[in-house]
């Protein structure tokens, strides 16, 4: 048994439980099956299990968490949701996305329950001011990373906005300085806020957030790399979406831009800008990527991100569950 599967067999229904419970709260029972739905169609659970971890490591006794990882789960799912509208995405976890299932005005009103349920949740934190302050933090560092994420599209968005700002070159710094807000800060979230729901030592927290970031950038780097390469039997998504979709903000693709000769990096810009990107579009990407050894490069920048989240998690007393879901994220297929 994995890591995960171990640690859902000790926590899942417990967070099962919570995320419904948030969920429902005030509820229309002939609203329920749709803004459960999203929830519902599984999800590995890696964040509010790392929230539920973290505080065991730190007092033994994982329940006072509880909210704080329910907080994390309904913030993941809510991004998800409003990403899967901004991306047009149509399949998620192998299954419609909310969008798909019940139409984007629906999606949006479902997001929009979401964001209450969070608040809901963080009424039952042990500190509830101070989770209000972290919660919205985190959000407003999620929804900056998914504009940045957008900027960085090389075309497809004729949004106004997005066309008059979108970047005209960026870098390798730059895609870091995304992911770190679009994933790396809610699982860094996920670590720290499970310290703080059990302890008031700050030295703690701080560890427990430079470990979750780091862990997050390696994470989706590895997200990255699977989206082109992964099974998608396995991984739940369409293989080569980010080649499909324009963007830049995919390690390996802007890890590719920055080594390709001229020819070859213009190559990939043409096909990155072209309206509609097919599969023979995506198999040339590939060879371009391949050629200049990106994959590997991305492999290897995950690897470096997981020895400092190693670095910081030393910090943290009783650890091993930490380290071996640091391992997971590195090593995951799916």
């Amino acid at each position: 048994m994995d890591i995960v599967s171990a640690l859902h067999a000790k926590y899942g229904e417990a967070v099962e439980r919570a995320l419904e419970r948030y969920l429902a709260i005030d509820l229309s029972q002939d609203f329920r099956e749709e803004v459960l739905y999203q929830v519902k169609t599984g999800g590995k659970r890696l964040r509010p299990l790392l929230t539920l971890a973290a505080a065991e490591a730190v007092s033994g006794d994982w329940r006072p968490a509880l909210p704080a990882a329910a907080i994390v789960e309904l913030i993941h799912n809510y991004s998800l949701i409003y990403d899967d509208i901004i991306d047009r995405g149509d399949v998620r976890r192998g299954l419609p996305t909310v969008r798909k299932a019940y139409g984007d005005n629906a999606a949006i009103l479902i997001g929009i329950w979401y964001r209450e349920a969070i608040e809901e949740a963080v009424l039952d934190t042990p500190k509830p001011v101070l989770f209000a302050r972290e919660v919205a933090k985190v959000i407003k560092a999620i929804d900056e990373g998914e504009r940045l994420d957008i900027l960085f599209e090389y075309a497809g968005r004729e949004d106004p906005y997005f066309v008059k700002a979108r970047r005209r070159e960026v870098s390798v710094e730059d895609y870091v300085k995304m992911v770190s807000l679009k994933t790396g800060v809610l699982i860094a979230a996920a670590a720290k806020w499970g310290v703080m729901s059990v302890s008031d030592d700050p030295s703690l927290a701080d560890a427990a957030w430079s470990f979750g970031l780091n862990a997050g950038i390696a994470f989706q780097i590895i997200d990255d790399v699977l989206d082109i390469y992964g099974d998608p039997k396995k991984f739940g998504k369409e293989i080569g979406k980010d080649i499909k979709e324009h963007k830049r903000g995919n390690a390996p693709v802007v890890i590719a831009l920055s080594r390709l000769a001229p020819e070859g990096r213009e190559r990939l810009l043409s096909i990155l800008a072209k309206h509609s990107v097919g599969e023979a579009d995506v198999r040339e990407a590939v060879a371009l990527l391949d050629s200049v050894g990106a994959r590997e490069e991305a492999l290897e920048m995950a690897r470096r991100y997981r020895d400092e989240a190693e670095r910081h998690l030393a910090k943290l007393p009783n650890n091993a569950v930490l380290k071996e879901l640091l391992n997971f994220i590195l090593e995951r297929q799916y």
